[in-house]
């Protein structure tokens, strides 16, 4: 914590001290000065504005003369101070009170940052009707194939939410409990705490949101719901089966299962939205949510996590709004919590919190270290309002998965005309880019990608570190690899990836390095055991290669390589004992050699992947190679008979290779058993 942090804090504790006196006609005022002192801190770099007030007994005025005294004093100093917000804040002026003159002259501003654009200021209470009018121009634009996509949209998502309405509480239009419930929770002692979406707004109804964009809520005091509650419902969940499932979500395996398949815990889940949830959900985003009764659930899950299943992939949700909701207590596991990208920070939540926020923030489920921990996750729809862009840019990828990439790359287009800051669409339009290989096209608009985020994306710096790998640039690749683990050392590709650019750079130590980070993160990425091991063995280092191959031997992926080059380190250490005179361990290397082929040749002869038989061909100059080896170890010890029995076997083996028999032959010439070597001989003349 910085000194002016810590000396912030400790004021607000002095300055919060008087008892709420409840509602004034100055409310209205109040909270646009607060939300004025907030955007202030905001383009400074700072992300969570709660935590200058520590009282939640501190009435909105105290709140408001706080922070306009701490919006005041720190010049650029709190929180992670962004290169874009010094680049504009160093104009004359701030975004505060600058004027139309300073808005004509940087008119990117408010395209950058996001929410409303410049001339659109005074309309964002009317991002609907915008929404329309825009689409009804891009229909003249893009003609009737678009206009046919965009009443699918509407189509589907009808139907999703009549589907919601068969599985999950929908409330009646009549609903007139929301306020009612939201001040049951206050008087409960739950509130929230307000952390910046970032840099851009939500990828749909951007034009509703304002800045701060102080859109991911978080609850504190106390829970949504009790421990002992939250412990039964799990029980439940138990009993219905949901220790014994799992599914395969991006990268990772996840315990877990949805709330469909568990009746029972369904059943409390929508006691917990009429009750609750959905009455919170219109106070805190009022700017897309007008009632309780517009609101869908769909796709809920109970997640597992633990050392086995221990954490998702950095990602967005699939939906316009979501919630997760804490149902483990922290002291029953290490580690877990959500982690935010641009923020670069983990949010804990105890039993019974939750976090409530746009799906289309970049955050993963961040990594058990120890223990358990439930999870309940749920995305939203909003029933009056389509998501155009969402259901676009999922088309698209569909189209992608089926390889018609000219239809997906039409659906991107098609979204980022609607909202040119949709940065997964930017992506998914870049991944096509790169297939075609058109990697100037696909460099472009992860650059675009990287300015709108403030180059806080991980898997955009992955994707522009291939690209530039691709174009041969690999200077500039290495740096895009390391921003990106930077962000995200959590993911297993981008370290071996980065290992493989090291390494052709010639950093051995900084390449094992990230196939140990690799590793560490996912267990079964047999290409950075099989890798690391390489290394290993190319720099002599034969008994910790051994270890990296055995482990690569248990990832399917790679087992047929690992076998191979297992094979090759057991000879090679067995050849280099046997020069320095250790006869004895050379010989047991050689027979493990052996051994380890003789064991695995029935799973190479029936590898299907061309790869792989690639591979398994060379199991006959291997073995080979190790019955000569071995024998030539025994003739070293004088063992001459042990030699030929060995070489008999080769031959046995091999009856069609002629090398086998020249073994065999030499040493019967040198026992002197000249007529068995004749007819050794023989042999090898009618094998020509």
């Amino acid at each position: 914590m910085t000194t002016i942090s810590f000396f912030l804090i400790l004021l607000s504790n002095v300055l919060c001290t008087r008892c709420a006196i409840g509602y004034d006609h100055h409310q209205k005022k109040l909270e646009d000065s607060l939300k004025e002192a907030k955007l202030n801190l905001w383009s400074r770099g700072e992300y969570n504005y709660d935590r200058y007030y520590s009282d939640d007994n501190c009435t909105l005025e105290e709140k408001v003369d706080f922070m306009e005294m701490v919006s005041m004093w720190p010049p650029m100093r709190l929180g992670p101070v962004r290169d874009v917000r010094l680049t504009y804040l160093n104009e004359d002026c701030t975004e505060l009170d600058c004027g139309p003159s300073w808005l004509n002259r940087n008119p990117s501003w408010f395209d950058f940052r996001g929410g409303a654009n410049h001339d659109d200021v005074e309309e964002t209470s009317h991002g609907e009707k915008n929404l329309r009018n825009k689409i009804d121009q891009l229909g003249r634009k893009f003609g009737p194939e678009f206009l046919e996509a965009i009443r699918k949209n509407e189509q589907e998502h009808a139907r999703d939410c009549s589907i919601s309405c068969e599985s999950f509480y929908c409330a009646p239009e009549t609903s007139n409990d929301m306020e009612q419930g939201v001040h049951q929770s206050i008087l409960n002692g739950t509130s929230f705490s307000s952390y910046s979406f970032g840099a851009t707004p939500p990828e749909d109804f951007g034009e509703e949101f304002g800045f701060p964009l102080d859109l991911i809520k978080v609850t504190k005091g106390n829970p949504l719901f009790s421990p002992e509650e939250a412990a039964r419902v799990i029980d439940i969940a138990k009993a219905e089966g949901v220790d014994s499932n799992e599914f395969k979500s991006g990268k990772y395996q996840l315990g877990g299962d949805w709330l469909t398949n568990l009746p029972n815990t369904l059943r409390w889940f929508n006691e917990l939205l009429e009750s609750k949830l959905f009455s919170l959900l219109p106070q805190l985003f009022p700017e897309i949510v007008s009632s309780p009764s517009v609101l869908r659930a769909h796709s809920v899950s109970l997640l597992k996590y633990n050392v086995t299943h221990p954490r998702t992939d950095v990602h967005i949700d699939n939906g316009i709004l979501a919630m997760t909701l804490a149902m483990t207590p922290i002291s029953e596991y290490e580690g877990g919590g959500t982690f935010f990208e641009h923020m670069d920070t983990i949010i804990p939540m105890d039993v019974g919190h939750g976090t409530f926020r746009p799906g289309s923030v970049r955050h993963g489920g961040h990594k058990v270290l120890k223990g358990t921990r439930y999870i309940l996750g749920a995305f939203l729809l909003i029933e009056d309002r389509v998501e155009h862009v969402r259901r676009l840019k999922n088309r698209g990828s569909e189209l992608r998965r089926k390889s018609d990439l000219e239809g997906a790359a039409r659906h991107f287009e098609w979204a980022l005309a609607i909202n040119p800051k949709c940065t997964t669409c930017l992506k998914d339009w870049a991944e096509i880019l790169l297939t075609q290989k058109k990697y100037e096209e696909a460099e472009e608009k992860l650059r675009k990608v990287l300015e709108l985020l403030e180059e806080k994306d991980s898997d955009a710096l992955f994707s522009l570190g291939v690209i530039l790998s691709e174009a041969g640039r690999d200077d500039e690749s290495i740096d895009a690899y390391i921003k990106s683990v930077k962000l995200n050392a959590e993911d297993a590709e981008l370290c071996y990836n980065l290992g493989i650019k090291l390494g052709a750079k010639g950093d051995k130590k900084a390449e094992m390095a990230m196939y140990a980070k690799a590793t560490n993160v996912n267990p079964k990425f047999g290409g950075a055991w099989l890798n690391w091991g390489t290394v290993l063995a190319e720099d002599g280092n034969f008994e910790d290669a051994e270890v990296m191959f055995l482990k690569g031997m248990e990832c399917d992926e790679v087992r047929t390589k690992a076998i191979m080059n297992l094979a090759l380190v057991y000879q090679k250490q067995a050849e280099r004992n046997a020069a320095e005179g250790s006869f004895i361990s050379a010989k047991e290397l050689a027979i493990k050699a052996g051994d380890l082929l003789d064991s695995t040749r029935p799973y190479l002869e029936n590898v299907t992947n061309d790869e792989d038989r690639k591979y398994a061909k060379q199991f006959t100059p291997l073995r080979l190679q190790a019955h000569r080896i071995l024998g030539s170890i025994y003739a070293g010890m004088q063992d001459f008979a042990s030699c030929e029995a060995e070489f008999r076997k080769a031959t046995d083996n091999f009856p069609r290779i002629r090398g086998s028999w020249e073994m065999l032959a030499r040493i019967l010439e040198i026992q002197g058993k000249t007529k068995e070597a004749s007819g050794v001989r023989a042999v090898i003349h009618n094998l020509q």
